[in-house]
């Protein structure tokens, strides 16, 4: 069977050829083709729909033409797609580049209504029309204004346009000006602009300094972040603290826990002023490297410093040591919070989950709500993955019930449905599963990829590989998390050349690079079908070493096989892992014992050597 049609279905055609011609000026064409793609489109394929309304848009704006435009907005009126964020900000562009400014601002209202960032939208169309109608001088508040709402939107064509109608002589002399410029430049992605216009800006301060390295410090930039910081100290611009909190947050991004506590060492010892925001980034990486023990010396300067009151920084203490294993001194400051919030019911919450401590979780819980706290979403979804991962249906379909009750929490629906997803697929209820999937109004990568979880556990590969088909037409890309699910479809359900076209297509069409996890799919895969000679050729072209779990699969398939020589192989590599990384299973002893009456005799010292004989 085809797992992916290659060839795009008659509504992709359709919408590439209508931006083909929409691009090459031909709206007739175009116009027509639309025509036709509605009659052909399926009801679910609004994305499709919306894509082809944005290709009409386009060469209506660039060419001014109200002509053609308006009777496309009434459709998108009728079609109730006017305050989607993809159409909202073409119309506005659209009246505006038309200077019929009522109607742009009746379009920016819709706007405004459903797309964040509107006011940013609002603050570049007034400045666009104060421009244009010159009647009003901008002066530098006007012109950092606007650049930060360029800033905002990340529009880099609208700060290309605003920074080349900045009047000279402000540009020149005003620090706070050239400062929003480089900012803008840094936020809309074009650090090479920002950098050459730092560099010629005939006087810095700190905030300019701090601008250019969160720029880099933000792609991860360490080396030229760093450089600009010693640079700024040499040049006698002192950094700040906000300076020293830039180069931790970096150290953080990049996974350099150490180096970030060693920055906030030497900010001590050089006086400078370690606030809340740097004991909260200390915090984070001693919660993530499991460094408890730095951890207790940041509690105790906190204490020293009186921070520890601090709402944050508690909830942040009792994060790190719930991480770093000391749950304990966890609970201690949570019962010791004199003001808790719903913040912090939800970090003693989320800490006792991540120790598996579900009992104490669920304690917890019950007390927030017996004080009278309401649950939010971080509190559901950390309750949903307590259930997901205890199998609990009855206490899931519950908080199910209560997210179908809550009206507040439509925003991030998708989420929970998405937890209680893995939940349903999870304790093996694909049917309930498949309801919920059906009713939601989108269906994300992660929605697919626990049904197809769900449908995998349970053996039915045809629906899995269905659902995975789907899920491409709709243009999704799927992740290594899709790729194994996939593939255990295909493992349990022995479909060997799916298995193998979909392996290829991970590598040379979606671009992943295969994990261990997958590698020990395609071994199970072969080991299954009895294809021995090809799960060994995957084991010897695998760029790292197997996994005990690899071998062990090869192990039981040789077994069953009665391929003595491989299984030989097999067993010898499973032997040389110590015993603290690998503990010999009861099947695994039992395979390992029948090739030893099978003939191969050298595996019995080795077995001895365990103690498993």
């Amino acid at each position: 069977m085809n797992v992916v049609n290659h060839h795009q279905s008659l509504p992709h055609t359709l919408l590439s050829t209508l931006k083909t011609f929409a691009s090459q000026g031909n709206l007739r064409s175009a116009f027509l083709t639309y025509s036709l793609l509605t009659t052909h489109l399926p009801s679910s394929s609004s994305l499709l729909l919306l894509r082809a309304l944005a290709s009409l848009l386009l060469p209506c704006i660039s060419s001014k033409s109200l002509r053609l435009a308006q009777p496309l907005h009434s459709l998108i009126l009728s079609l109730a797609h006017h305050q989607h964020p993809l159409l909202a900000p073409m119309l506005v562009d659209l009246y505006a580049s038309c200077a019929r400014f009522n109607d742009a601002y009746l379009a920016l209202q819709d706007s405004n209504s459903s797309t964040p960032g509107g006011a940013s939208r609002q603050a570049i169309f007034a400045y666009k029309r104060m421009v244009g109608e010159g009647a009003v001088q901008p002066h530098v508040f006007t012109y950092t204004s606007v650049l930060k709402a360029c800033s905002v939107e990340r529009d880099l064509e609208y700060g290309w346009w605003v920074h080349s109608t900045i009047d000279y002589a402000c540009l020149r002399g005003n620090l706070r000006v050239q400062t929003s410029l480089v900012s803008m430049y840094l936020k809309c992605g074009r650090l090479d602009v920002a950098r050459s216009l730092f560099e010629k800006m005939p006087l810095r301060n700190v905030v300019s300094w701090n601008c250019m390295i969160s720029g880099y410090a933000a792609k991860g930039m360490s080396e030229e972040a760093l450089e600009l910081f010693e640079r700024m100290a040499r040049n006698g611009d002192h950094p700040n603290v906000v300076t020293w909190n830039i180069i931790a947050t970096m150290h953080l991004h990049l996974g350099n826990y150490k180096g970030v506590l060693d920055l906030i060492s030497k900010m001590a010892s050089r006086g400078v002023g370690v606030g809340p925001v740097t004991v909260l980034i200390g915090l984070t990486a001693c919660s993530r490297a499991d460094f408890g023990s730095y951890g207790k010396v940041i509690h105790g300067f906190t204490i020293r410093r009186c921070h520890d009151e601090v709402e944050n920084v508690k909830n942040a203490m009792i994060t790190m040591y719930s991480r770093c294993k000391y749950p304990e001194y966890a609970f201690n400051l949570f019962l010791s919070a004199k003001d808790k919030s719903v913040v912090t019911w939800n970090a003693m919450i989320t800490g006792f989950s991540d120790l598996d401590k579900f009992e104490e979780a669920g304690f917890v819980f019950r007390e927030m709500l017996a004080y009278g706290f309401e649950p939010n979403e971080v509190t559901i979804l950390s309750i949903l993955s307590i259930c997901a991962r205890m199998s609990n249906l009855q206490h899931g379909r519950e908080l199910h019930c209560y997210i179908l009750r809550r009206a507040t929490i439509d925003d991030h629906l998708s989420f929970f449905h998405n937890s209680l997803l893995h939940l349903y697929t999870k304790s093996g209820k694909v049917l309930e599963a498949q309801r919920l999937f059906d009713s939601m109004d989108v269906n994300d990568k992660f929605a697919y990829t626990s049904l197809i979880s769900g449908y995998a556990r349970q053996g039915r590969g045809q629906e899995a590989l269905k659902l995975f088909e789907e899920m491409i037409l709709y243009g999704m890309k799927p992740d290594h998390t899709t790729m194994l699910v996939v593939l255990s479809a295909c493992t349990v359900s022995r479909f060997v050349p799916e298995g193998q076209q979909l392996f290829k297509m991970m590598v040379q069409e979606y671009g992943i690079s295969p994990q261990m996890e997958h590698f020990h799919c395609m071994v199970d895969l072969f080991g299954r079908a009895g294809l021995i000679d090809e799960a060994n050729k995957v084991i010897t072209k695998m760029p790292f070493d197997p996994s005990p779990g690899i071998w062990r699969s090869l192990l039981w398939a040789c077994r069953k096989e009665g391929n003595v020589e491989i299984g030989e192989w097999a067993a010898d590599n499973l032997l040389e892992f110590g015993p603290h990384e690998l503990e010999l299973s009861a099947a695994t002893v039992e395979s390992m014992i029948e090739l030893v009456a099978r003939g191969c005799m050298n595996l019995v010292e080795n077995i001895r050597c365990r103690g498993c004989i």
